[in-house]
């Protein structure tokens, strides 16, 4: 039964696959696969989550990778003292919540992106290419700041919305650090002016 439920799922995926293209990119594949597991049973073959919170990973889980690409780029780039302490605190604190968070998916069979969407390469690319010194400083400071007002929006609404008790406990731990997270990006921003 097990092995004719995988088989259904896999030929559903790939009917939606077909039917509307190619997802454009990891989190729309992610997305589409967890769309298609069955909520009705735990496991192999189905999700144990809601919908909207699978959603929920699927974006924290790509805003984490975002974060941390953008961050490793600034350990190499930036060329103030304390944009490069902050990169440093990115990478460490995010690669422990998408740990944590890869963890939970993990028992909850939710299919999460293996590397970060088209809008967060893009953003990276750019960072990379059009930015040296100081100019670059600013421009991650900026998407800094704007990331963690989007990501602190994501959770306070998953610490609200979500359904699923880890995942919920999950967003209720991490939303002060994202909140630590934008408060220090803020400070370092007002400092640059």
């Amino acid at each position: 039964m097990k092995k004719l439920s995988s088989i259904l799922m896999i030929a559903t995926a790939g009917l939606l696959f077909a039917c509307n293209g190619t997802p454009k990119d990891s989190t729309d594949a992610a997305d589409s696969v967890n769309k298609v597991k069955d909520t009705t049973t735990t496991g192999q073959t189905g999700i144990a989550v809601v919908a909207d919170d699978a959603k929920f990973a699927v974006d924290a889980a790509n805003g984490g990778m975002t974060e941390i690409e953008l961050s490793k780029l600034a350990l190499e780039r930036a060329t103030n003292a304390k944009v490069k302490e902050f990169a440093n605190m990115m990478v460490m604190d995010h690669s422990k919540a998408g740990d944590e968070l890869k963890g939970i998916a993990t028992t909850k069979n939710i299919t999460l992106p293996a590397e970060v969407n088209e809008d967060s390469k893009k953003a990276i690319a750019d960072l990379s290419a059009k930015k040296a010194g100081a100019d670059f400083d600013k421009a991650y400071v900026d998407k800094m700041v704007s990331d963690h007002k989007s990501t602190v929006d994501l959770f306070e609404d998953a610490s609200k919305n979500v359904k699923d008790p880890d995942l919920k406990a999950f967003a209720d731990k991490t939303l002060p650090t994202i909140k630590g997270h934008l408060g220090h990006i803020n400070a370092i921003h007002d400092g640059m002016k």
